[in-house]
């Protein structure tokens, strides 16, 4: 299972819109959609896979997971809020995702809230997480090495690299799971 070491070393799971990829001035949808694209293009599994689209965009506006933006140009707030949506999307509904964002944007537009410090925060936890990640999948690897000594050595690289994905899928149902009900609890706050 040597090579599934290197591979875990070599891909690039983590990959966040910095607050110094993003522009100080407004963007239209074109060159939102092209920072995207170059920012989380080591991300896509294929080539004809889109990071974000026009109708993409529209659908989150549409369903109001950011604030209106203003003469058809994306701000550097705009900006921060499709990268989050663009990362929780992967694990939420949108409707969780449009929950878990709704007071934020309302802070934004009703208090002038500084949305930057908490982005830096948000992008400095998800390399946090990348790099406890890292540590767990070793871990991981280790267990899977453990249990597959029991197992027939034909096939073994196999059946090793099948432990380690429904490991793996295991634990991102866990820690969805986990997140969901943060959202219920963000959702039964808004209701009270």
């Amino acid at each position: 299972m040597e090579n599934v070491h290197d591979f875990f070393k070599q891909i690039q799971l983590n990959s966040q819109l910095s607050l110094d990829d993003i522009p100080d001035l407004d963007l239209y949808m074109d060159q939102v959609i092209q920072l995207f694209e170059n920012k989380f293009d080591v991300l896509k599994r294929d080539e004809q896979e889109k990071v974000l689209t026009k109708t993409m965009i529209n659908n989150y506006a549409k369903g109001k997971l950011f604030y209106p933006i203003e003469n058809k140009k994306y701000s550097k707030n705009h900006l921060m809020l499709i990268a989050m949506i663009y990362q929780l999307k992967g694990a939420l509904s949108i409707n969780d995702v449009k929950t878990t964002l709704h007071q934020l944007n309302k802070m934004i537009t009703e208090e002038n809230f500084a949305l930057a410090n908490l982005y830096e925060s948000y992008v400095q936890l998800a390399e946090d997480s990348m790099q406890q990640m890292k540590l767990e999948t070793e871990q991981l690897m280790h267990d899977v090495e453990e249990h597959s000594k029991s197992l027939p050595s034909q096939n073994a690289d196999y059946l090793q690299e099948l432990l380690l994905v429904t490991s793996l899928a295991n634990m991102s149902n866990y820690y969805r799971r986990a997140a969901e009900k943060m959202v219920d609890r963000i959702a039964n706050k808004m209701d009270t």
